[in-house]
């Protein structure tokens, strides 16, 4: 396929230079329908990219369509702030059904703002607020948001820099395997921790992705975020799991650190929870830790009801029987044998993931960008990831 780039004027005179997307893929995107994309001039794309992470039942999914069509067209409540509407009442039942009450799991439902860098900055907040104390640690090459709160807990080094101030109140710590299994597993953290002059002060909490999305596609092993829970517990830090990118299903289990068998005392998810791509996210968290008073931490668009009808429709329609997870650990068998046959006939390639997350590292680092600008010259959506990255993270579905 030949692609000619559009004439982006409009886009250019008038969109800011931040714009990074429509850089990689010069194309005027029109339709969008399962998993593929459209562009005006009748071109078809395979995506990969899956809105980052935000559309794992596809484009325009038919069902959840039909949902949120019935329910505009009925003239439900649009915009709703912390307001009880019957489509926020049906979303918390079907959550509590679906997701919570199969997985014992007690935790108690915040709507923050509708994106993931709200139920992060509303997590790093309530964890603060719970202990105490102000520092927070997370670990390299973590990605967690970019607003100031969430950067100052954000390994990359380029995203840092664009806050513009000083990040601070936060620590890193050595994610599984940077060190390539020569140093045990929390060795310089429990010693800050114990050591009166280490200079750190006891931190709120611990942040931590399960699945590294922006940092690489970096698997934490099971038994890494075990042992991780217990060093909180121990240590009196409350523990975070940011499921923001990996949740609602991405690994397979509808959260990610399902696989692991432990509880976090909170939990932010967003992305994929409303199912059709549209703004939501979730602060969870165990109830004894529900010490906010009303209003203390709000938002004008916390209560998008439109995404509460889809959200819940996802719910009912894909995780009421258990097939979701099967279905996407199945897959996933395929991609991670694709990609073992890849590495084995292309030297210099190595592969890692889990579920449907999925990454290819080229040792000639520059590749991945090549690699990238060709598959979308033949019609396919990828994008690259890691500290070297400028955009977001590509997790192929």
């Amino acid at each position: 396929m030949t692609i000619t780039p559009p004439a982006l004027s409009v886009f250019e005179a008038l969109e800011s230079e931040v714009r990074s997307y429509c850089r990689g893929w010069p194309a005027v995107f029109d339709r969008a329908q399962g998993s593929h994309m459209y562009d005006e001039d009748g071109h078809t794309y395979l995506d990969f990219f899956a809105g980052a992470g935000s559309l794992n039942y596809g484009h325009n999914n038919p069902v959840l369509k039909r949902a949120l069509i019935d329910y505009i067209e009925r003239d439900g409540v649009t915009h709703g702030l912390d307001m009880s509407t019957t489509a926020k009442r049906a979303f918390l039942e079907s959550f509590q059904n679906n997701v919570l009450r199969p997985r014992d799991l007690p935790y108690k439902v915040m709507f923050p703002g509708p994106t993931g860098t709200n139920a992060v900055e509303a997590a790093l907040k309530l964890a603060r607020k719970v202990k105490g104390r102000e520092s927070i640690v997370s670990f390299t090459n973590a990605f967690h948001g970019m607003s100031l709160g969430s950067l100052a807990v954000t390994g990359n080094a380029f995203k840092r820099a664009g806050a513009g101030i000083p990040l601070v109140h936060g620590t890193p710590m050595p994610f599984d395997n940077y060190f390539d299994g020569t140093v045990p597993d929390f060795l310089w953290f429990e010693r800050l921790l114990e050591d009166q002059g280490s200079g750190l002060n006891q931190p709120a909490a611990v942040i931590v992705e399960t699945v590294q999305g922006e940092g690489g596609i970096n698997v934490a092993r099971p038994e890494w975020l075990r042992a991780l829970a217990e060093l909180c517990e121990r240590q009196d830090m409350l523990l975070i799991v940011d499921d923001i990118q990996m949740g609602c299903g991405r690994t397979g289990a509808f959260f990610s650190f399902e696989e692991a068998g432990i509880t976090p005392d909170i939990v932010t998810v967003s992305k994929s929870i409303s199912g059709y791509g549209l703004p939501m996210s979730l602060t969870l968290f165990k109830p004894e830790l529900d010490i906010w008073e009303p209003g203390e931490h709000n938002g004008t668009f916390r209560g998008n009801n439109p995404a509460f009808v889809t959200a819940a429709a996802t719910l009912d329609t894909y995780w009421a029987d258990g097939q979701m997870e099967k279905q996407t650990l199945a897959r996933g068998e395929q991609v991670e044998q694709a990609l073992r046959a890849i590495c084995e006939e292309q030297s210099g390639t190595h592969f890692r993931g889990r579920g449907l997350v999925w990454g290819l590292e080229f040792e000639d680092k520059p590749r991945a960008s090549a690699v990238c600008k060709r598959a979308f010259e033949l019609g396919l959506l990828l994008e690259t990831s890691g500290p070297r990255a400028r955009s977001s993270s590509c997790c192929p579905r």
